[in-house]
């Protein structure tokens, strides 16, 4: 048996090179079969196919037909974020000069936890990091898995900056992973400030901090989950100014307005806080993960210092070897601001602003579709790239059959989000190829979705009362 060709070192390229064409063929050719932005038939369906194409996940002897059996099988089974009726969440379709990069990443294989075996990498990190931190008003920031990573890191901070007893306050709107992360570090119970109008109003705030014994932690939301709301930011961070609160912003999906002149005002505020969570696989369309957690002052990072001597030894650092365990709660950490770096250095600040202001201009398009259909209702003008919607005169039960219709057809993806006691489609327009013609074919597919979930109800209610007939009998004269 001949030893397996490795991705690197003198025959990498070789090796690589007709692998990349199997990889690639069987992407189109899964695709083609899919047929849609994700796979019919549920997930049953899916997984019976899955399975009867993986087959024995560990044979006795390896079969060289894997690569392409699984690539196959697992575009065949994708919901793919570059179908422009794949909308449901904030699931970008990568650029493909940063999944390139990200190939490269793969082939090297660096690990940023010592300089040794990640000597050009932990040099870039920290050039792209801290220039990502300028942009959004900060001085440093680290590298994360996501938003909920750096979330989660912000916590830790104040935790470790102000006590254990330092309390989150933050809004209904706020993404679940900060009250989760309180949990997890055993902070006191989060005070979560009620958002009829779907963002953090500063009065109740104000009250809540008034009210509330210190020290606290506020957490604002430039982008929600649900709607892509931003929190009215400057008259937040002026109130813990005076309040003497420390401010985290999670800007994970808001955070991409930085790049547009036409948007980035929106984040005003943004540099007042200690903390701001940005996530670049969302509104910068990068392969997963490419989160980060940027902060004002640098000197609060200094809690995340940790020593493993076999990987920084004093006398190393002593001599200038960089110690990177200070910069992530991980320790085996691939280089992902590989891709990151090359998409802002191939786009520039305008190719990326074009991006944002394109997406939010769709979303703009579409909200004025749904407007001007008598048979829909539109929640609201869109804050970023989300729309919000349903079929007018539906029961939230009906709203929610309609979306689960589409997904198991495998013809379009929506989500769901239940704002103001009822429950609304969510449509998040991340793809900047997504054409009017495929805002109006979304649009026509939920109709008739709504048409045949409609008809079904009134069909099951006429059977249900041919049955109660048929038990109650003739009526006696």
């Amino acid at each position: 048996m001949s030893t397996p060709s490795l991705a690197s070192g003198p025959e990498g390229r070789d090796a690589l090179r007709p692998l990349l064409d199997t990889v690639l063929d069987a992407l189109e050719e899964g695709a083609r079969a899919r047929g849609g932005p994700l796979p019919a038939g549920g997930p049953d369906a899916v997984t019976a196919r899955l399975q009867a194409a993986v087959g024995d996940v560990l044979p006795q002897d390896g079969d060289p037909g894997a690569l392409r059996a699984l690539v196959h099988a697992l575009a065949e089974g994708a919901a793919d974020p570059a179908h422009p009726l794949c909308a449901g969440h904030l699931h970008c379709p990568p650029l493909a000069v940063a999944t390139a990069a990200d190939l490269a990443a793969s082939a090297l294989n660096p690990s940023l936890d010592s300089w040794d075996q990640a000597p050009a990498a932990s040099a870039l990190e920290a050039l792209v990091t801290r220039a990502l931190a300028r942009e959004a008003g900060a001085s440093d920031a680290v590298v994360t898995t996501g938003g909920t990573e750096a979330n989660h890191l912000a916590l830790l901070l104040a935790r470790e900056l102000h006590g254990a007893g330092v309390r989150l306050v933050c809004g209904a709107n706020a993404h679940h992973s900060l009250p989760r992360a309180a949990w997890l570090l055993g902070l006191p119970d989060p005070v979560i400030v009620p958002t009829p109008a779907g963002t953090l109003d500063p009065t109740a705030l104000d009250a809540a901090l008034t009210t509330l014994p210190g020290p606290h932690l506020v957490a604002a939301t430039a982008g929600t989950t649900d709607a892509g709301l931003i929190d009215p930011l400057p008259e937040i961070a002026a109130l813990c100014t005076a309040h003497r609160a420390r401010l985290h912003i999670d800007a994970a999906y808001g955070g991409g307005l930085l790049f547009s002149d036409r948007h980035r005002e929106r984040l005003a505020g943004l540099g007042r806080a200690h903390s701001i969570t940005l996530d670049l696989h969302k509104l910068g369309w990068q392969p997963v993960a490419a989160g980060l957690l940027a902060v004002r002052h640098p000197r609060d990072l200094a809690v995340l210092e940790h020593h493993a001597d076999y990987l920084s030894a004093d006398d190393d650092t002593a001599a200038g070897l960089p110690d990177l365990l200070g910069r992530s709660l991980r320790t085996t950490r691939r280089p992902d601001v590989l891709k990151v770096a090359v998409t802002l250095r191939s786009l520039g600040r305008g190719g990326l602003g074009a991006l944002v202001d394109q997406v939010c201009g769709l979303a703009r398009e579409f909200a004025g579709l749904v407007q001007d259909h008598p048979a829909f209702e539109l929640r609201g003008r869109p804050a970023i790239s989300t729309v919000l919607f349903r079929p007018a005169h539906a029961s939230d039960a009906a709203v929610a059959a309609v979306r689960r219709s589409l997904l198991h057809q495998g013809r379009a993806v929506l989500g769901r989000a239940r704002l103001d006691g009822r429950l609304w489609l969510k449509a998040t327009l991340l793809n900047p190829g997504t054409r009017p013609t495929d805002l109006a074919a979304l649009l026509d597919l939920v109709e008739a979705g709504a048409a045949q979930v409609a008809e079904e109800a009134a069909q099951a209610v006429a059977a249900e009362e041919t049955a109660d007939a048929l038990v109650e009998g003739p009526t006696p004269r």
